[in-house]
């Protein structure tokens, strides 16, 4: 009989490349106020990803920034601008989409770095404050709503963007929605709830609509939720949780292995991606600017931007 209990293989993470000190500036901003209680942050960094050309993107949420740093090893600050982008996927036409705070569903340019909206409000209301996104193979692509929701206010949505344009809000409960991904099949969308410590099952039917949502993990610690969550080829999730490291469940969702750093500063690790051959995890270290690497047994699943 298969022990559910069995140990869990840790796995350490070291210090891919640092933020050079050139885009470093410690101060207040809007964004920092309210979500970093009035401390100065250098950074904010999330919403890793690969481009075709071997490109690692991510954003810094409380600048408004997007970088990328190049297969040379060069940080490039592609664009700035009037937002606070967290998540970034690219599309397979090229372009990469952004879900801003502040700005709504945004696409991004990478040949000359102009941003247009996509989706500025849903239903002529304003979004909450966009998180995380995430497509499928047929293009339609899955966001979350997170804004200030929680355990007292559980208020959070995941919404659905179809290819065709049409929007589909899936869940209006989630207190704190966070990363989003699907499995490999494309039946089950996973959402990080991080105020509930969290991940949530959303059973996807055949008329696109979901049934019978519940709670595929339930963590515990930290100094918070998970954030970050992707799937490997094989159905494993592996999840961000804040203060703890990065879990790796598998298609049952029991906990197989544990990436950590011994550096005691690194306890943000936030969002991840895959890269290289595919066994490598890529990770934003939001507070300190670094960027984190780990190789893992399995490979990540195909993303839509790289078939």
């Amino acid at each position: 009989m298969y022990n559910p209990f069995q140990p869990v293989e840790k796995i350490k993470a070291e210090v891919f490349m640092s933020m050079p000190a050139k885009f470093r500036k410690k101060s207040r901003t809007g964004w920092s106020d309210p979500n970093r209680q009035g401390a100065e942050v250098e950074c904010f960094l999330e919403g890793p990803s690969f481009d075709r050309e071997g490109n690692l993107w991510f954003v810094d949420i409380p600048f408004g920034r997007i970088f990328r740093i190049t297969p040379k090893g060069d940080w490039e600050l592609v664009t700035q601008y009037d937002g606070w982008p967290n998540g970034l996927k690219f599309h397979k036409d090229g372009r990469a989409f952004i879900t801003d705070y502040k700005a709504g569903l945004l696409s991004l340019d990478p040949k000359t770095g102009k941003i247009e909206t996509v989706l500025g409000s849903m239903y002529s209301e304003n979004f909450k404050g966009l998180n995380d996104l995430h497509f499928a193979s047929n293009g339609d692509l899955y966001f979350t709503d997170q804004g200030q929701t929680g355990i007292a206010d559980p208020s959070g949505r995941v919404f659905r963007l179809s290819a065709d344009g049409k929007l589909d809000r899936l869940v209006l409960n989630v207190p704190s929605p966070n990363g989003i991904t699907l499995n490999t099949q494309e039946k089950h969308v996973f959402v990080a709830a991080t105020r509930s410590q969290q991940i949530w099952r959303l059973p996807l039917m055949a008329d696109g609509s979901v049934s019978k949502t519940g709670v595929a993990i339930q963590l515990s610690g930290g100094a918070a939720g998970p954030d970050g969550i992707e799937m490997d080829s094989e159905n494993g999730l592996l999840v961000c949780h804040l203060g703890v490291g990065i879990w790796r469940f598998d298609s049952n969702m029991l906990p197989t292995h544990l990436v950590y750093s011994e550096n005691p500063h690194h306890h943000h690790l936030a969002n991840l991606c895959f890269g290289g051959d595919g066994k490598d995890l890529y990770i934003t270290e939001s507070m300190s600017g670094d960027i984190l690497k780990a190789r893992m047994p399995v490979t990540g699943k195909k993303m839509f931007g790289l078939s």
